[in-house]
């Protein structure tokens, strides 16, 4: 994507400002949208009249959305224009968190929130880096303009259940959605003067016939998982099923690019050993930062019927411990080979969720959460970016783009995975001992997270990090 050269292209000096700060904004709200729904499980489901079970599939096909849309949106951005679907996302997701807001039951929070605010990131964030590398082009301003960026997504996720508890606690859960719309208008106010630095190409080939048949088998998969807890066998039969479409998409994926068209998907991006341990550390790094929120953000709400402010307080401790280390993401790497850092990571945050087992276990106060909490946010900060930047570095120039769209989806595919799982074994029963089931389960994923990480090469990084995107936020 990136071209190479001076400044050519850079937005001017008067318009950088308002430029980045819709970019890193729209990152911002679209992070903490992944995470602010966490402390308001008590509070939607009383008022809806709905389950916790429920809002879990709200959240849970919120990620999923954005997993399976993500590369197709990139695809679309070549075809339409990066600022058109930029803005076409910010309007759809918009629509959708004011349909939340006024939502009178489950399904219509469902179509609000999951749906329409799911597709509208899926549009919106490929254009968000992709602007960026087309419109800083010098690597310094480039790598300033990613550090604002992904600082502003670090702190809506990392913060996104306190900001989100203190709304519903002042006002409403349906305020918080509110919040999401007018920082959305906000966006598009400074998005109008926007340049896109390169014309659409209507020509472009979309492989839409790819785009459905992975968007379908992703939701069977999912869809499987959370039935668990109504019928083995239906989980059985949509976990075939949906692996079945997505082996009918891979082949005919390589049938595409076999004949010489476009693939929805290059399969060659799957050929490079580094890049694939490197997708699986991804995967499983999201699976255990969205699946260990869930799951104590319920089991505290529902169990020990902490409220939304006090949740958020108590998850200060993760987000604390992610900020100090993503912010030194940077320097740890000049210093430390990747393959550290990811593999130490995973070693926290695995303590870390073994001490919220076993201290949730021995006491009852909310400081008994503080350590474990504490030690997962480190262990995640740690090994976040070096992931994503072992993936990025495994292919030339030209195709950052295509791996990067396969990483955001890998990574989004792998938060909707965390909460399907953690949340089916919680809310089979929300006791102590659903709580810990779940958590040693995320505990165990995370040891096949670290023997990923143990294979990658141990050569380290000669140059400082290219920036990297964080997944949905």
């Amino acid at each position: 994507m990136a071209e190479p050269g001076g400044t050519a292209g850079a937005p001017p000096a008067a318009g950088q400002g308002r430029v980045l700060a819709a970019l890193a904004l729209a990152q911002f709200i679209c992070s903490f949208a992944g995470s602010n729904m966490n402390v308001m499980i008590s509070d939607i489901s009383e008022d809806l009249d709905t389950t916790v079970q429920g809002v879990q599939v709200a959240i849970t096909v919120f990620l999923l959305v954005m997993a399976a849309l993500m590369i197709p949106g990139g695809k679309l951005t070549d075809r339409y224009g990066r600022k058109r679907c930029f803005l076409t996302g910010l309007v759809v997701y918009a629509v959708g968190a004011l349909l939340s807001a006024a939502a009178p039951g489950l399904g219509v929070l469902i179509l609000g929130n999951s749906i329409l605010e799911g597709v509208g990131t899926a549009l919106l964030i490929p254009p968000v880096y992709i602007l960026t590398t087309l419109l800083y082009r010098d690597v310094t301003s480039r790598a300033r303009a990613f550090g604002v960026i992904m600082a502003l997504g670090g702190i809506g996720a990392a913060a996104g259940p306190l900001i989100g508890g203190l709304i519903t606690e002042a006002i409403s859960w349906r305020a918080a959605f509110v919040f999401q719309a007018l920082v959305i208008a906000v966006i598009v106010v400074l998005s109008l003067r926007l340049d896109d630095p390169l014309p659409p190409d209507p020509t472009r080939p979309f492989y839409t016939g790819g785009a459905v048949l992975s968007a379908v088998g992703l939701v069977l998969v999912v869809m499987g998982i959370l039935a668990a807890d109504d019928s083995l066998w239906l989980m059985i039969g949509l976990i075939v099923l949906g692996a079945l479409v997505l082996l009918w998409f891979f082949r005919r994926v390589g049938a595409r690019e076999r004949s010489g068209q476009e693939p929805l998907l290059s399969l060659t991006l799957f050929r490079n050993r580094t890049s694939d341990l490197g997708l699986v550390t991804q995967n499983v790094q999201w699976l255990l930062l969205m699946g260990s929120s869930f799951t104590v953000a319920a089991y505290l709400q529902v169990v020990r019927h902490y409220n939304a402010v006090q949740t958020g307080v108590i998850f200060t401790a993760a987000t604390a411990g992610l900020l100090v280390t993503s912010l030194s993401a940077e320097r740890l790497a000049l210093r430390h080979a990747q393959r550290t850092l990811i593999m130490t990571g995973f070693t926290l945050t695995i303590a870390g969720i073994a001490v919220l087992v076993a201290l949730a276990a021995a006491y009852t106060t909310a400081w008994a959460y503080v350590p474990g909490l504490l030690l997962v946010g480190l262990g995640l900060g740690v090994m976040l970016t070096p992931s994503v930047n072992v993936v990025q570095s495994s292919f030339p120039e030209e195709r950052q783009g295509e791996i990067s769209g396969l990483s955001r989806s890998v990574s989004n595919l792998g938060s909707s995975f965390g909460t399907a799982i953690a949340g089916t074994i919680l809310v089979s029963g929300l006791t102590r001992g659903a709580y810990a089931a779940a958590m040693i389960t995320l505990g165990a994923i995370g040891l096949v997270g670290l023997a990923a990480a143990a294979r990658l090469p141990r050569a380290r990084t000669p140059t400082a990090p290219r920036p990297a995107a964080p997944s949905h936020r």
